[in-house]
This record gives structure tokens, sequence and C-alpha cells, in this order.
């Protein structure tokens, strides 16, 4: 279905699909999580939401904050580790719903060990986390799904150079999502990655100290600090008909990246746009040392 752009500006983009969240339960209090947040905009936006979390507390509290605003919702539990336990999900979602269509396969667990600092248990348990619970969860979902159907997979900006196990998990789920298009493409079920920065989240507050978040926060091209509700976003968009033409592809939620760092001796001078004539002025944006020496065209940014 293609955009209608005639529809009430509230329009519902997930009305009439059916959704499960792994991962998304639920805290008391704090900045919320990746899971809680994309839960409650896919039913805000119209779709029935299986919660899927392996505490019950955390998956009913979600749900009763979904259901207070009007929308529907189901508690799922389960311990994704086990793949008769993601099979048994997705049926219980699936019986709950009415059907299936859109999985978001949230589920991790951070850890900053490097490649070599683990031993082959711990390796085991965080390729487990990050990357085979989406596997077995997608599997047995798309077995359900019609044709129509989407898989968006949560992944990291660590994937981008995996020197450490969460990393190279996290890789091996975007290498997946691509690998997955064109089979899945064969059944008319989409499959996408969203792609995580430093947003500041209720894991996130978990594992660093308070006086790290400023810091932080600038170490984005845009210099502001992302929230669970920029992921939540991203997902809905490639959950829902709007990406009805996009599969395979992992979207950056980051901030536009890295800061520019500044070269070493080097320092930036304000551009300057027009001039009061109207004419275009001297572009002050060549990259000029620290002293009064002329200035360095083409010099390295």
């Amino acid at each position: 279905m293609r955009v209608d752009v005639d529809a009430p500006l509230d329009a519902e983009w997930m009305r009439g699909r059916t959704a499960l969240v792994t991962g998304g339960g639920g805290r008391e209090g704090g900045p919320g999580t990746i899971g809680w947040a994309i839960s409650r905009l896919l039913a805000r936006h119209g779709a029935a939401v299986a919660v899927l979390d392996r505490d019950p507390a955390a998956a009913e509290r979600t749900v009763a904050q979904v259901r207070r605003g009007g929308g529907a919702a189901v508690p799922v539990v389960a311990d994704l580790t086990d793949d008769a336990e993601c099979h048994s999900a997705v049926q219980e979602a699936c019986d709950a719903l009415g059907g299936l269509d859109t999985l978001v396969n949230n589920v991790a667990a951070w850890n900053a060990a490097e490649l070599f600092d683990v031993d082959p248990t711990q390796f085991d348990e965080l390729l487990t986390l990050n990357l085979k619970t989406a596997w077995q969860m997608t599997r047995h979902a798309i077995a359900v799904m019609p044709a129509g159907g989407a898989v968006v997979n949560i992944t990291s900006v660590a994937a981008r150079r995996a020197g450490t196990v969460y990393g190279l998990a996290k890789s091996g789920l975007e290498s997946l999502t691509g690998g997955a298009a064109y089979l899945l493409g064969e059944r008319g079920i989409r499959i996408n990655a969203v792609e995580l920065g430093a947003l500041w989240t209720a894991a996130v507050a978990d594992n660093l100290p308070t006086e790290a978040r400023e810091p932080r926060r600038k170490m984005n091209a845009l210099g502001t600090e992302g929230d669970c509700w920029d992921a939540a976003a991203a997902v809905l968009f490639l959950a829902s008909d709007q990406a009805r033409w996009i599969s395979g592809q992992v979207l950056a939620v980051d901030g536009g990246g890295p800061a520019r760092m500044p070269y070493p001796g080097v320092t930036r001078s304000p551009a300057q746009t027009k001039d009061h004539s109207g004419t275009d002025a001297l572009a002050q944006t060549e990259d000029r040392p620290g002293t009064d020496a002329p200035a360095q065209t083409g010099a390295p940014s």
C-alpha cells in the first residue's frame, strides 16, 4: 500500500498490524528501555503488540501502559536462549493477536569485553544473546508471517569495528539482515535493521556514571543526545508500509556519526555566507594553522 497523502494527519501507520517485540518489558522509572518505547509507539500507531520479556513483571508493566493509552497488547514470557521457547512464544503471540506480521528483534546483552578477553563460554553466551536469539525468533516467525510481513533487527554502531564480542555479534546480525533480505523477499517479507548510536537509555544509565553523560553527548556530529524514542521512531518507519520497498538495509540512528575531530595543529575559521551586496563573500572555511601563516588550501579535515 502506498502512502495515502489524503489521510488525516494523525493517521496510524500500523493500523491492522500485529507485532511481537522481544525485550519489550518496561522499568518503573528512569529514561526508559528501547523495547518498551518500541512497544508503546507501535501500539500508539494502531498495532496489536505482544510484549515479550523473560521478566513477567516487566512485560506486564508495558502492557498495562499500552492499555491505559487505549492500545492493544498482551504479555509473553520466554527465555529466548531456548529455541523451544522461541517457537512457543511465536505461537502464543500469534494465537493471542490472531496472527503475526511484524517481528522486532530487540533482545541484547551489552558487554565491553574485547574479542580475546573472554573464555569460550562467555563468547558463546554473548553471541547467543545478541545474534542467535534473533535468528531463532526470525526462523519461527517467518513460518507464520504472511506476505507483507516485516522483521526489524536492533543492532549497534559497535558492529562497524567489531573489537568486542558484542560488536562481533551485532556485525553478524547486520550480515544476517542483508543475507536474509533476498531469501525472505521470495515470500514477500521485508527485513531491515536499526543501528543505534550512543543513546541515553535505562540500560546505558545502569552501566555508565552520570558524569559520563555530557561528554558522551558531544561524541556525535549533531552534538545532541538521542533516547529510546529515537530508536522507536526508526523501527516504526521500517516496520510500516511507509517502507514497503525497503529491505536488507541498515538504518543508522546515531546523531550523524562521530563528531569531527580537530586536525592536530590546525584551527578552522567560521564560514561567511553572503555580503551586503548579495554576492557570495569569500568562504572562510579553509583549515588554517594556529599562527598567521597563509591559508593551507586542501589541508586535511
